[in-house]
């Protein structure tokens, strides 16, 4: 019994700490951000006005809430759909394929992930450049034009400006996660399927994705929810949510709300509504992606 007393205040001891931190800085400030959300409050100081569901009323008939919704479900799904379609492939070639230096294409893939978000942006920020950046400069080689494309400036193609800055930066990390279940596959289930006949690309769908798709799974549910924070910090970062809110996202119109506006209620009505959407879409992805283990 001293035992047991024993390691169960030793494991109480090692959790206590974590589980305190999690309570202040997770649970007390959600719980905050729906308390908030229903008074009308500049966040600035102490005059609060109990409203109830106004704030989300208001959001519900607001068109730049709709637009900042289009944007960040077309970036969620583009930048998913293209980053792991990219991660999978380039980790089965590097993982199967004879390729000399392939730790060094490792190593250059895994670079974008490590750096800041600052500087991915300005990297992108001077290769869209309408007259000196690289994109343009590139396109003018077999294009001999006046008109330079605003990538950064026209509603049309922001969006997709940003779409290629998050996939560029994500790619490696995800590359490499792959890489190390592929490294688990055994190489006598491919050799099985050479001698009777099956391809390369047959094989990829056949063997290599079921035997790794509880990691894809995975990775999948975190990037998509990770997708909606990263795409504020380049948006704030490379464009602000303009032109005209055409690459404003969900956290970028709720900090312009909050902290530009001082419409702090009705900035956590935006958060509350972020966190319910996140909640509603990882366990969605759940239920889509569940299927029966394949055992390696």
């Amino acid at each position: 019994m001293k035992e047991r007393k024993g390691k169960g205040l030793f494991v109480f001891c090692c959790l206590a700490p974590a589980a305190i931190l999690f309570i202040l800085f997770m649970i007390v400030p959600t719980i905050e951000i729906f308390r908030i959300s229903l008074y009308k409050w500049g966040g600035y100081t102490d005059n609060k006005t109990f409203v109830g569901l106004s704030n989300f009323k208001s959001l519900l008939q607001n068109q730049k809430f709709y637009q900042a919704f289009q944007n960040q479900i077309l970036l969620i799904v583009l930048v998913t759909i293209i980053t792991f379609a990219f991660a999978l492939v380039f980790a089965y070639i590097l993982s199967r394929e004879k390729i000399k230096g392939q730790g060094f294409f490792r190593v250059i893939f895994y670079i974008p992930n490590i750096l800041s978000i600052v500087v991915i942006s300005a990297i992108f920020s001077a290769i869209y450049k309408p007259n000196t950046g690289l994109l343009n400069s590139i396109i003018g080689i077999f294009k001999h034009s006046d008109d330079q494309i605003l990538w950064l400036g026209d509603q049309r193609v922001v969006i997709y400006s940003i779409v290629i800055a998050m996939v560029w930066q994500a790619i490696g990390y995800y590359m490499v996660m792959y890489m190390a279940s592929m490294a688990n596959v055994s190489e006598s289930l491919y050799e099985s399927a050479s001698l009777e006949g099956a391809g390369k690309i047959y094989q990829f769908f056949t063997i290599t994705i079921p035997l790794i798709w509880t990691n894809i799974r995975t990775t999948l549910t975190f990037f998509v929810i990770s997708t909606i924070n990263m795409s504020f910090l380049l948006v704030t970062a490379m464009t602000s949510g303009g032109p005209d809110g055409a690459s404003s996202v969900f956290l970028s119109y709720m900090y312009q709300e909050a902290y530009t506006n001082s419409s702090y209620g009705y900035g956590m009505a935006i958060g509350v509504s972020v966190f319910l959407f996140s909640f509603a879409l990882a366990g969605l992805l759940n239920v889509a992606t569940k299927r029966q283990e394949v055992e390696i």
